[in-house]
Formats: C-alpha cells, structure tokens, sequence
C-alpha cells in the first residue's frame, strides 16, 4: 500500500489546560474520500488545524509522504499540496471572486501579477464547481452558497493533492450539492486524497469510503464505511443509540394570530400573505436562494420591506428596524453565527446578555452579581460548560449556535424568527435545538423556521410554506407533510397542495 499523502501521528494538543486531542491518528491517502466524524468539541476541528499547518501538535507528529515534518506551517502544507475549505468562510467580501480565489498565489510575471492568467485559472476553478458568476463580482454581494462555492473553487485553484472540507455542503442548494459531488468523485478518481467532515449522515454513507470518528479528541473508531449504517455511526458519535432525534409532535391548540401580513415583499421575496400564530412552529422550506431570507430579514426590519396590510404583536405595518423589531418581541437567530449573530472576540458571558444591555435605557447601574447569575443559568440550561469568560470564538460551532440561541431568552420573545439554525451542528445539539423550538412554542411564542434540511421541517412544524423564485407556492399542513411533497413543491411538480 502507498504511503499516506499526509497524516497525523499520536497528535494531543491541550489548550488553557484543557486536552482536545488525546493521541490521534489519521491517514489521508490518494483515492480515498475519507469521513471525519464526531460531535461538536469531539476535536474535529483542531485536527484540521493541525493537518493544515495552522496550530502545531503539542505531542506526535505530522507526516507528508511518510516523511515527519518538523515545525508543519501553513505554507509547507502548501507546498505539500494540503488545501483546506473550513465551514467558516475565509473570504475578503470587498475583493471579487477572481482575487479572492487567487489570493495569495497570483501568477506574476515580470514582477508583476499577470491578470490574463489569474483569470484563465480562475475560470478553470470556476467551471469545476458550477460558477458561473463574472469574475469580477464582489464576493459581498453573493448569496451565502455561493460564496460557499467560492471558497471550494479557491481550494482547487492550487490544484491540491489533499483537500479538506468542512461541511462544505451546509450552506449550498441541492443542485450545488450534486455538483460538488460529481466534482469530489472525479478529484478521487484523479487521486486526490480527500477529507470530508459532515453532519450529513446520509452524504457520508453516499459518498465517503472510510471513517474517522473522535469523541471527546480521541479515537472511537477507524475503518471502512462498509458495514456500517447511519445509526452504527451515531452510536460510535455519542456512545448510545440515536433514538427520536425530533421531539414528539403533538396536535397544536390554535392560538391568536400574531403576525399578518397581506402583500409583503422584500428583496426577492414578492407579494407574500402570511399568518403566524401563537403556539405554533412555522417552517418556510424550498431551495436555498429561493427568498427565505429575504423574507425573514423583512419581518425582522432588517431590510427595507413593504406590505399592503401588516399587523406585528397588535402592532399595525411593518417594523421599519431591528429596534422596532425588538421592542415589538421578535427574535432573529442567523444562519452565519459568526458574521451576524455573534461578537466573536468577546466573551461568552457578554454575548449571553448582549440583548438585555440593549434595552437598558437612561443611566442604569449593572448589577453585575445578577449578570453573572443570569448568564450561569443560561448556560446551564444549554449544557454550555467551562469558564463563561472564555471569548465565545473558543467554542465549537453547536456551541456557538446554543449561545446565538441563549441570548434572546432572558427577554422571553412572542416571535422567533431563525434562518437554518442547525447548519452544521452535530446530532446531539441538533437534538437540542429541536427541543428548545418546541418548548419555545409550547410556552405560547410563535417560531418562524427557515430551513434547508427538509427533515426538520416535516418533524419539527405544525405548517410549513414551501416557496420558490420569491413565492410561496405551497402551504403545507402537518398532517400531510412529507419530504416528498415539500421537495415536489420547492422543483415546480404538483404533488403539494398549491397556495391558493
């Protein structure tokens, strides 16, 4: 058997006392799409760190070509061949997608960047991932699975020998879904060694032909895919059999309409009517791109919007600001944690509470005492462990989103509003969102759910909204969801009740 193109040799790492990785191993070798799997904290992403050259091992080693490699960098990874597509974009919004997919290897010549070059090799990377965009398009101005797409493509550019993905499909419609996957089957019959993390479990057993999985950064399990089905992996993952994974659903007392609106539009998102009630989970599916955020940035006063006739928590028309919003109990938790629901550099416990400094009005004394006491309770009843002054960039992505979560409910909001809030977060945090959703609505607030992963929808939702090229073309009640006819909808068949 060849030698591994890269591997990690009895790798632990600690950080502030506290061991992730404990004596890894793992192998990348040409030809194989490898899984690497584990809940959020498993380490998972400290591994990637390391095979990547970003953070050095503090015990083992870290091989290329089964040679160890002292003093592993970024640019010797590089060199070595290792690109990595990590689940938060590394992508500069002001520069286009053709700087952004060279950056930091532009062609020169004569000392200068060739840009004919940079530009034929962008377009190669671009045609491989399904980009059709001009190259000169402002990374800032694309929807967020584009520039998900974007960032493969920058991958490919240096045409690797060894690729890492990060859920790299958490963000992308199901179209750029099979084209990553056409493209991932064509780099390992190339010879390409291929890394690919994911929560997807059904992308795993699809696509990868060995497993890696960690649970609390160490090695629970090494083998081929072969033999093993989705329910052995989640038990390998948390150590217990998965059960329900979705809270039971029970018939919904229908409760006051608290939010109407007649003819709403905002951005793509056009001539909407839309009643959400008290009491219930109301999900909005279709392909991503579809207008769902536009939608959902309208209600919040986020983006300018209109509508002919309005109504918000007995409010007439539509907020006209996130502060409008607020003062009227609404609640947005984004899809991208880290650009728009967090404070990355600052603590847990500030993130926690950031909501509740924004309604203090005049000259208030924080009692900071209670601040503590609020932000332990929080944590507590999220499952958020460890020191709260920690910055929040220092938790794992579940983590993160159970802060994102957290910090609205000190102010105990009437409406919900959430974009994707389980994109990339593990089976077990999934689970606690699912249950923290229908508690929020069996409390009497009413959730707006937009989500890209139809199961949540048909398991989590007492009605969902299918919608498509702006429209909701498909209402949905619960008993007659189905993945089928909320898909059928979303592709344009009629196999969904129409929106009337």
């Amino acid at each position: 058997m060849s030698v591994p193109i890269i591997a990690a040799r009895d790798v632990s790492k600690s950080f502030f006392g506290n061991r992730v990785l404990r004596e890894v191993s793992i192998e990348l070798r040409a030809g194989r799409i490898h899984a690497l799997l584990g809940e959020n904290g498993a380490g998972k992403s400290t591994l990637i760190n390391l095979l990547s050259g970003a953070l050095p091992p503090d015990e083992g080693s870290i091989e290329v070509d089964g040679a160890a490699v002292d003093h592993f960098t970024p640019s010797e990874a590089r060199r070595a061949g290792v690109a990595v597509v990590q689940q938060e974009l590394s992508l500069t919004s002001q520069l286009s997608i053709g700087e952004n997919i060279g950056l930091g290897a532009y062609p020169i010549r004569f000392g200068l960047v060739d840009y004919k070059a940079l530009a034929r090799r962008t377009r190669a990377a671009c045609a491989m991932v399904g980009l059709d965009e001009d190259l000169a398009t402002s990374v800032g101005d694309l929807p967020l699975g584009r520039r998900q797409m974007v960032e493969i493509a920058k991958a490919l550019y240096r045409e690797p020998r060894a690729l890492i993905l990060d859920e790299p499909t958490s963000s992308l419609s199901a179209h750029e879904t099979q084209t990553l996957t056409r493209l991932l089957e064509r780099l390992r019959a190339q010879g390409v060694a291929i890394l690919y993390i994911s929560h997807r479990l059904n992308e795993v057993m699809a696509l990868c032909d060995y497993v890696t999985i960690l649970k609390d950064g160490a090695v629970t399990a090494d083998r081929e895919l072969a033999g093993v089905d989705a329910d052995g992996l989640v038990r390998l993952m948390v150590g217990r059999d998965p059960g329900d994974l979705f809270p039971k659903w029970t018939p919904n007392v229908e409760g006051k309409t608290i939010i109407s609106v007649r003819g709403f539009s905002c951005g793509m998102a056009r001539d909407i009517d839309l009643d959400l009630r008290r009491g219930e989970v109301f999900g909005v599916g279709g392909l991503v791109g579809q207008g769902q955020e536009d939608l959902i940035l309208g209600l919040y006063g986020a983006r300018s919007a209109s509508a002919r006739v309005a109504e918000f928590n007995g409010d007439s028309g539509v907020p006209d600001s996130v502060l409008k919003a607020n003062a009227l109990g609404l609640a947005y938790v984004p899809a991208d944690r880290k650009r728009e629901g967090l404070h990355l550099i600052h603590t847990i416990s500030f993130n926690m509470l950031l909501p509740g400094y924004g309604r203090a009005r005049g000259l208030t004394f924080r009692d900071r005492t209670n601040e503590r006491d609020l932000a332990r309770s929080l944590a507590g009843a999220l499952s958020i462990k460890g020191d709260l002054t920690r910055p929040v960039q220092a938790l794992s992505g579940g983590n993160q989103q159970k802060v994102a979560l957290a910090k609205w409910m000190p102010n105990k909001p009437a409406i919900w509003l959430l974009n994707d809030p389980t994109r990339g977060v593990d089976v077990e945090t999934k689970r606690e969102i699912y249950g923290l959703l229908r508690g929020f609505a069996a409390e009497g607030a009413a959730v707006l759910l937009s989500s890209s992963d139809t199961p949540e929808l048909v398991h989590l939702c007492d009605r969902v909204a299918v919608m498509r090229e702006g429209r909701i073309v498909a209402r949905i009640e619960q008993a007659e969801l189905s993945e089928e006819a909320i898909v059928a909808a979303a592709m344009g068949a009629n196999l969904a009740e129409r929106a009337a």
